[in-house]
């Protein structure tokens, strides 16, 4: 199985970064393959409403001059995907939101290609405002039709300062949960995934 990290934070080796390193870490440890796709602090244009992916259906977005399709791309091929983002403003950053309306108009132009996997939602917090930040997350997650997996409190890391998350016992743990839940839960769906794949407007369809 194949899970990808994506990074909304524009700070290299930064808190972002961290938590969700640890995540594949843990399931690379359980035989997954990993990859990593860093968009933070990169050109990422927002969704311009042009309609253009409803019209194609190629899976592909019709703004070209970004990394938007090539990151895209990654995320149809993963069993699971981490989207990390630091909190800004009490949400995501502008290059996380940018991937999240793009990516979801663009699933659901092409039959919703992310239906059927495994969503998480990582962030990292001086002190308050990732509520927020998970919530924006897990809406496009939740209406991409992926699979979200609990773990033992809020996939929240507290830190400011570059390394500082590492001093956040409880949320480190909280981030190898993840990690072990994920394995569980991918070991689990998909089997029945690939023998009973997701099609139409329901599953019964």
């Amino acid at each position: 199985m194949k899970v990808l990290g994506i990074n909304g934070s524009p700070r290299k080796g930064g808190n972002t970064e961290i938590i969700i390193n640890r995540v594949l870490d843990g399931l690379k440890k359980r035989g997954w393959e990993t990859d990593y796709a860093q968009i933070g602090g990169q050109v990422f244009r927002g969704c311009i409403a042009c309609g253009g992916c409803f019209k194609n259906q190629d899976g592909k977005c019709t703004i070209k001059e970004d990394r938007f399709n090539e990151v895209f791309a990654k995320m149809t091929e993963a069993d699971a995907i981490i989207i990390g983002s630091p909190t800004y403003f009490a949400d995501v950053t502008s290059e996380t939101k940018a991937l999240l309306d793009r990516a979801g108009y663009v699933a659901i132009a092409n039959g919703h290609l992310l239906k059927g996997k495994i969503g998480m939602a990582v962030s990292a917090v001086r002190r308050g405002g990732s509520i927020h930040v998970i919530d924006t997350i897990n809406h496009f997650m939740h209406l991409s039709r992926m699979i979200m997996p609990g773990s033992t409190y809020w996939n929240m890391v507290y830190g400011r300062n570059k390394g500082e998350v590492e001093g956040d016992e409880e949320g480190l743990a909280n981030m190898d949960h993840l990690a072990a839940v994920t394995d569980w839960l991918g070991r689990a769906v998909k089997p029945v995934l690939d023998s009973y794949p997701l099609t139409g407007a329901s599953c019964a369809d």
